[in-house]
């Protein structure tokens, strides 16, 4: 699944090619038009198809930018103000082509869902081979309750005070600290590449209940969260199995992981071990994470 690294890369990407430009018409893919048609929510969520077109088509991509994992595209047309607010899901991605078959990864060109044409005689492309992302039109962000929720960026100020704060709370204290620094309201855009990646650095287990670190580890693993996320984006993202760059092109953070998927340690030596927290698989050196 992309997380913050590769939705900024993804961000970066296409804003160039895409801010300013007026969207002059809207093509959803057969599945996209099929599922609507059997009341199933396919990447087009919160609205009906012509809906969305009726609020998309001939308004202005103001500008992009991206909040966790998410890509906000503000929109306007005679002083009516939407955003676009798109999640990757599991292998969801954005390009930037003059042609459908400019997509140079065939999984993506062949999956496309929704083609968004451009003043410019450029298509921004949404693609998506498992059909678990999701693009919405919503006119402020009050019509998406769960986005409000979401933490600071890691990067801001006043991210780490945020993060300590959830401590106090019971939701989290006598769970895993894996599960809950993937939760985007205590840290946001954190997800289990990045997460395991933080854990290893910061030395402790995943599956450590999250009341007993102490203050100085508390810290520390956010510490090394944001640190994680910063060599993500320096590194272009992790390319593991589906994610690519707006262009096609792959990151290269998988050349510098501990832990994620890894046979042995790094720095000890020892069997990576996994270990299922949150639904989701762990990977941790059971020698060097306490």
């Amino acid at each position: 699944m992309p997380e913050l690294p590769e939705v900024e890369h993804v961000t970066r990407g296409i804003k160039p090619f895409v801010k300013g430009q007026n969207i002059a018409s809207i093509i959803f893919s057969d599945k996209v038009q099929e599922g609507k048609a059997n009341q199933r929510e396919t990447i087009i969520k919160g609205m009906e198809l012509d809906t969305f077109k009726k609020f998309t088509e001939h308004y202005t991509i103001q500008d992009i930018e991206r909040k966790s994992k998410y890509i906000l595209f503000y929109l306007e047309k005679q002083g009516d103000h939407r955003i676009l607010i798109s999640h990757l899901g599991m292998a969801g991605g954005f390009f930037v082509v003059d042609k459908i078959e400019d997509i140079n990864v065939p999984n993506y060109r062949k999956h496309w869902h929704v083609i968004f044409k451009l003043d410019n005689d450029k298509l921004l492309v949404y693609s998506d081979i498992r059909r678990f992302g999701e693009i919405r039109n919503v006119a402020s962000f009050e019509e998406y309750p769960s986005f409000l929720e979401i933490a600071p960026e890691p990067f801001d100020q006043d991210a780490m005070n945020h993060y300590l704060g959830w401590f106090d709370k019971k939701l989290y204290q006598n769970k895993p600290i894996k599960q809950m620094i993937l939760d985007h309201r205590v840290i946001s855009g954190c997800g289990n590449i990045y997460a395991c990646e933080a854990l290893f650095r910061a030395g402790i287990r995943p599956a450590r209940v999250s009341k007993s670190l102490n203050n100085q580890e508390r810290e520390i693993l956010f510490y090394y969260v944001r640190e994680v996320l910063e060599a993500g984006i320096k590194y272009g993202g992790t390319s593991i199995s589906d994610y690519r760059h707006a262009d096609g092109s792959t990151g290269t953070m998988q050349q510098h992981l501990n832990v994620y998927k890894q046979k042995v340690c790094k720095v000890c030596g020892d069997d990576i071990a996994t270990q299922v927290i949150a639904t989701r698989n762990s990977h941790f050196c059971p020698t060097c994470q306490q």
